[in-house]
Order: C-alpha cells, then sequence, then structure tokens
C-alpha cells in the first residue's frame, strides 16, 4: 500500500520544518506539506490569546480551549480530505496531548496509509535553536521535548540534536512506501 499521509511530531524547535523542506526535495513525488504554525496563524488573532482559542504562557506552556479544538478537528478532517482525493500529504505537528493527539488524527484517518515519525532533539539543543530563531517564546522547546512524544507510537524516529534535516529526510524517504 502507497503512503498518503507522513505525519511528523515533535516539540517547538526540533526542526520539524527543516526536515518538511528537505523531504518535499528529496521524495520523487510531489508531497503538500502543512504544520500546526500555519494553522494557528489562520485563526483570528482574538483566538491567540483566548482561553477558548490558544494561549501561548510567559513561560513557554501552551494550552488550548473548546474554540481551538473545534476547529482543529476540522482542520485535520481537511488535510485528511485531500489525502483521500489523492494528495500527498506531511503533516508538521505538535501533540500537546501526547497520545491522545495522535489518537484523534487516527480517528479522523480511517484508513489512510501513513507514516507516524517522531522528531527528537535534546531539550538544551532545542532551546538555543528558539532562541535563535527568535519568533518563539523562551521555554516553549524545553516544556515541549519530551511531553508531546508521551504514549505516542511511531513507525520510525529520528534525532535531529546532531543530525542534519537532510539526512533525517533521506532516511523518513526510505521508509516511504
Amino acid at each position: 500500500m502507497t503512503t498518503q499521509m507522513i505525519i511528523l511530531n515533535g516539540g517547538s524547535s526540533s526542526g520539524k520544518s527543516g526536515i518538511v523542506r528537505c523531504l518535499q526535495s528529496v521524495l520523487p513525488d510531489p508531497w503538500l506539506a502543512f504544520g500546526c504554525d500555519s494553522f494557528v496563524d489562520a485563526m483570528p488573532a482574538r483566538m491567540r490569546a483566548s482561553g477558548e482559542g490558544i494561549v501561548f504562557a510567559a513561560d513557554g506552556r501552551v494550552s488550548v480551549g473548546a474554540d481551538f479544538l473545534a476547529l482543529e478537528a476540522a482542520w485535520t478532517d481537511g488535510m485528511v480530505a485531500m489525502a483521500r482525493a489523492g494528495a500527498r500529504i506531511i503533516i508538521d505537528d505538535v501533540f500537546l496531548g501526547g497520545a491522545a493527539s495522535q489518537q484523534r488524527w487516527q480517528k479522523a484517518l480511517g484508513g489512510l496509509v501513513v507514516l507516524w515519525v517522531g522528531v527528537r532533539c535534546e531539550s538544551a539543543v532545542a532551546a538555543g535553536r528558539e532562541v535563535a530563531r527568535g519568533d518563539r517564546i523562551h521555554g516553549m522547546a524545553a516544556s515541549q521535548a519530551d511531553v508531546v512524544h508521551d504514549g505516542v507510537l511511531y513507525d520510525l524516529e529520528v534525532d535531529t540534536t546532531r543530525t542534519e534535516s537532510l539526512v533525517c529526510a533521506r532516511t523518513i524517504a526510505a521508509h516511504v512506501s
């Protein structure tokens, strides 16, 4: 069976976005890439600081409310619909709920063939990247580094602590059927 979706999960600044760009370059067929950052950016500004939407605390913790979860479910269904329509989809996500986040995806996916990829990075390295990026709240990388992987089952894991995005992408591409 042919892989229809690749879902990468990892904490903030773990290297997912770089891997996704490299994957699009090394995979022989065209793959569309979507990430949780673009989903959050698409939300009305008022939801990016609301208890019902998404709140980024000063220490880097992230909490989401009911309105966020409803929109996220619609977004997930939309991604799955594109895959069902024949598009190959790469998702760059942060499973704030660990296994529960993966279960929400699994429920929406039905029988689609998915390659589940865990993207790990040592907390200190991710925190350094976070500072260098300048567009993240300090502490987000450290607070997410482990919790996003709690109870999540992967087909493959890569670690970007000392491995370049292109090498990780080639490793993942070798597992795409």
